[in-house]
């Protein structure tokens, strides 16, 4: 089983302080890559979040933010009330009505428009969060985005195999031409060789040497076994238990398997053979697209 990087997962935990609420989003990446946004006084809970996080991610670039609703808390702190303050505006706006004789008296619709007279209360915005909440809340977002991960995993894989199967059907046809090229040219080289020669018998050890040398100049049979032998390994990952990350190695399987093809093409010297070559190689360029994003 593989597991895609592409995923999402979000968890919702009550507080004292206020509902908490954790988004994870990730992305392709190399490695475990985290950005981490929390609300003002909770960034001492980042590390906790991103260790959470990773007993579940192991690759990727990982987006989580964490937000709070305050209107759910069970204790909610009035703002304090600059009263000094507030009836200085208030002295200064009599002065302004008796000395420009404006009509009209100070209302409270026109005090709170000075909003320097309130203060937030100067308390702990963590206060009634404790760091193990946060842990849990990020253990099931990360529960939540892996489960999604694993389930995109799977149309990975189904794609992957379509494409190795394809692959592998290629690889069939090119064994099966391989050693037909060769009788075919054999047969060209000595028709060549009687024609040049005004129908003189053809010395068959000579051609028999020539043939020798061609064979084993065209040989693809090493990069073919090496091939098949890709083909399990990468098959092998795409079946495992998931216990283990497979995105490398299939990345590097794929390089390796177009570098057999790459051989196999220089060596075709046959249009049916060029053709399969082009064919996997067409199919192993969508695979490495793939596996780009397979943790």
């Amino acid at each position: 089983m593989i597991r895609s990087m592409t995923g999402y997962g979000d968890a919702e935990r009550d507080s004292t302080a206020g509902r908490l609420r954790l988004e994870v989003k990730t992305v392709n990446h190399r490695f475990f890559n985290t950005n981490i946004k929390t609300p003002p006084g909770f960034d001492r809970f980042e590390k906790a979040i991103a260790d959470a996080l990773r007993a579940h991610i192991a690759r990727g670039h990982v987006h989580a933010f964490l937000s709070i609703d305050r209107s759910t808390a069970a204790v909610q702190h009035a703002p304090s009330i600059d009263i000094e303050k507030a009836k200085g505006y208030q002295e200064a706006l009599d002065i302004l009505k008796d000395e420009l004789n404006l009509p009209g008296e100070p209302d409270l619709g026109m005090m709170v428009r000075f909003t320097d007279l309130f203060r937030a209360p100067d308390v702990d915005r963590t206060a009634g969060v404790e760091p193990e909440l946060v842990s849990e809340l990020a253990d099931e977002a990360g529960r939540a985005c892996r489960s999604m991960r694993e389930a995109e995993g799977l149309r990975l894989a189904s794609d992957l195999e379509e494409r190795i199967s394809a692959i592998g059907a290629h690889l069939d046809a090119v064994e099966a031409r391989a050693p037909e090229r060769l009788v075919e040219h054999r047969d060209r080289l000595r028709a060549a060789v009687q024609e040049l020669s005004e129908q003189v018998d053809v010395d068959d050890e000579r051609m028999a040497r020539e043939i020798a040398y061609m064979a084993e100049k065209w040989d693809i049979n090493e990069e073919v076994v090496r091939f098949r032998s890709h083909l399990e390994l990468f098959r092998e990952a795409l079946e495992g238990d998931g216990s283990e990350t497979v995105g490398k190695r299939l990345s590097f399987l794929a390089q390796e398997m177009h570098r057999e093809a790459n051989t196999i093409g220089s060596k075709a010297n046959d249009a049916a053979l060029s053709q399969a070559s082009i064919a996997i190689k067409e199919e192993l360029e969508r695979i490495r697209e793939q596996v780009e994003n397979v943790e």
